[in-house]
């Protein structure tokens, strides 16, 4: 109780002495320290588990252990989701999405540690998954735990929980604007004034203190030997296509899956078929192991004679053939990898498969076209860097996001201009067949994602309840003119819904229908309400996206619409000058500038 009360009695001397402004920076640079200080720590975890299990495996031909260890990793951080934290924790990009949309930013404490102990477990035994995806929603919980701790309001949270996410990024890759970009392009937050200097504050303060500690190498060694010539730019276009065209079946392919092993019901099942599934493909694929950025830094140096230790290919690593159909392989695999560690219980996210299946794409397209004497020559290493940005920008619907990361991760920074076109090629490609990415279409089927446009964002904050309005008088069909007139003349309103004795909504009458017989007597016993009840325009299904039901009134050009459940039952009236006053109200609440 007395710490509560010095808590308390804190509050109040920050609110006195310190300008909300100003302590929204303060605690941007907190979540920096800390989130940075969570990516180093689940690394330096998964690269210790990674050691103490491989470091002694044989280089030559194949290691039965790799049907064993990812197995393990994935039943060991199954049963500690299931019966420790008993809830959800994949999808973390996913989640800060949801969080964001429907749950005023909130996201749950124990997540600013469950996905470490969870990723680390399952990447560090071999699952084919990224560590970076459980590092962001770890960041952002820790930005939005704090914010609460500190009773900010939700606009501050919002904020709060996009510093995390950046810092998180910034943190685990050494790539301060990377993270500042992926926060308005992916969690699709707006940048205003008020919210760029804490996200750069977040950002800068987790990317030094990994410098700090790791140093201030790029993760991945690049050295550009061959100079980019703008020749070589109908064939970057080319690979931009065929980026666009891997992130789709990525996609699409991963959808499928993840939704057979949700079919599938209980843990044991999903567990059994995962096992199998990614044991034999790491047993066969070795690459597909962890992360995979063994592979990617090989690649990067041109060094890819040694992908094929600890497999059955061993023998044909110095053919051409060999390697091409051997890297093709891993290309149309990784998605089976990658989606059985998390439909099976292991926890990891999408950002290194993309950067691996963008590697390893990039260089197939430009080593099978340097095997073609008709074609110009293709540096393999420029191109496998370029192939890392275009999957990126594909997968996650983030161009920018793809240019910057790829550039502060090798420091690529003399392939800009290829980095950029590849990127924004992949992503008009990908973007024809898929509007929303991988992050974001599962919220958006449901229609609960807050997009960055606006218009929308606000829409989806908008609550039903404050917009349903339940003062209109109901009639009866049977009713008669004379009461209707009783009933009128009691009511302010000029639309009166029809329901029959279960409540469902027949029709509405209109004041203006009426008007012309409802001052003769003589007629009130003659007319019923049946007689004069139109049918309304359309009607609104309770719980319908906000989004739709704008559409519907769009469609129909109705100001007023009564709004029923999915049996029919009237519950109410929606207007669309509510609608609007509602909307304004959201608006300043949420998106207003201090």
């Amino acid at each position: 109780m007395a710490k509560e009360n010095l808590f308390y009695r804190f509050l109040l001397w920050r609110e006195k002495r310190i300008k909300e402004k100003h302590f929204i920076l303060i605690i941007s640079f907190i979540v920096g320290l800390c989130t940075a200080a969570a990516a180093i720590l689940l690394k330096n975890v998964i690269h210790l588990i990674q050691h103490l299990l491989t470091g002694n495996l044989s280089l030559d031909g194949a290691n039965y252990l790799f049907l064993l260890y990812p197995v393990i990793g994935i039943l060991l951080a199954g049963l500690f989701v299931k019966y420790m934290l008993k809830d959800d924790i994949s999808h973390g990009v996913t989640k800060i999405l949801y969080a964001i949309s429907q749950r005023k930013s909130r996201i749950k404490a124990h997540n600013m540690w469950s996905s470490l102990v969870a990723s680390s477990v399952t990447i560090g035994f071999g699952g084919s998954v990224g560590a970076e995806a459980p590092i962001v929603l770890t960041g952002a919980a820790i930005g939005s735990n704090l914010g609460r701790l500190f009773r900010m309001e939700q606009k501050t949270l919002m904020l709060l929980v996009g510093c995390g996410a950046a810092s998180a990024i910034a943190g685990i890759f050494k790539a301060p604007i990377a993270g500042l970009v992926f926060v308005i392009e992916v969690l699709m937050l707006d940048l205003t004034m008020t919210s760029v200097l804490p996200l750069l504050i977040s950002s800068v303060t987790a990317a030094t203190v990994s410098y700090i500690f790791t140093g201030t190498e790029a993760l991945f060694k690049f050295s550009q030997t061959e100079v980019f010539e703008m020749e070589r730019i109908p064939y970057v276009l080319v690979l931009g296509i065929f980026c666009g065209l891997v992130s789709l079946y990525f996609t699409r392919v991963m959808n499928k899956i993840e939704g057979g092993f949700r079919k599938l019901g209980t843990f044991r099942k999903k567990f059994i078929a995962g096992a199998i599934i990614l044991s034999v493909l790491i047993f066969l694929l070795p690459p597909l192991y962890g992360e995979g950025y063994d592979t990617i830094g090989s690649l990067l140096n041109g060094q890819y004679s040694h992908i094929m230790d600890h497999s059955f290919f061993h023998t044909m690593s110095g053919t051409y053939w060999g390697i091409v159909i051997f890297l093709s392989l891993i290309l149309l695999t990784k998605v089976f990898a990658s989606s059985a560690t998390n439909g099976s219980g292991g926890t990891g996210g999408i950002f290194a498969p993309s950067l691996f299946l963008g590697c390893i794409a990039g260089f197939v397209f430009a080593y099978t076209s340097n095997y073609m004497s008709f074609t110009t020559y293709l540096s393999e290493k420029n191109f496998a860097l370029m192939g890392m940005a275009g999957v990126m920008a594909g997968v996650m619907h983030a161009p920018l996001t793809g240019v910057f990361l790829i550039a502060e991760l090798t420091g690529g920074y003399d392939l800009f201009l290829p980095l950029m076109i590849v990127s924004i090629s992949s992503y008009i490609t990908i973007l024809m067949f898929e509007p929303h990415s991988i992050y974001s279409m599962r919220l958006a089927q449901k229609g609960e994602l807050l997009t960055h446009h606006k218009d929308k964002a606000v829409l989806t904050l908008l609550s039903l309840d404050s917009v349903i309005e339940k003062d209109f008088e109901t009639v009866s069909p049977d009713m008669t003119l004379g009461d209707m007139v009783k009933v009128i003349a009691r009511c302010g309103r000029n639309v009166f819904p029809v329901v029959d004795s279960q409540g469902i909504l027949l029709g509405v009458v209109l004041l203006d229908n009426i008007r012309n017989i409802m001052f003769r007597p003589e007629l009130y016993q003659r007319f019923r309400v049946s007689k004069f009840m139109v049918s309304a325009p359309a009607k609104v299904v309770i719980n319908s996206p906000m989004d739709q039901i704008m559409q519907i009134f769009d469609d129909t050009k109705a100001w007023n619409l009564p709004v029923v459940d999915e049996a029919g039952h009237y519950i109410g009236f929606m207007s669309k000058s509510k609608i609007f006053n509602s909307y304004r109200e959201v608006l300043v609440e949420n998106f207003s500038g201090e």
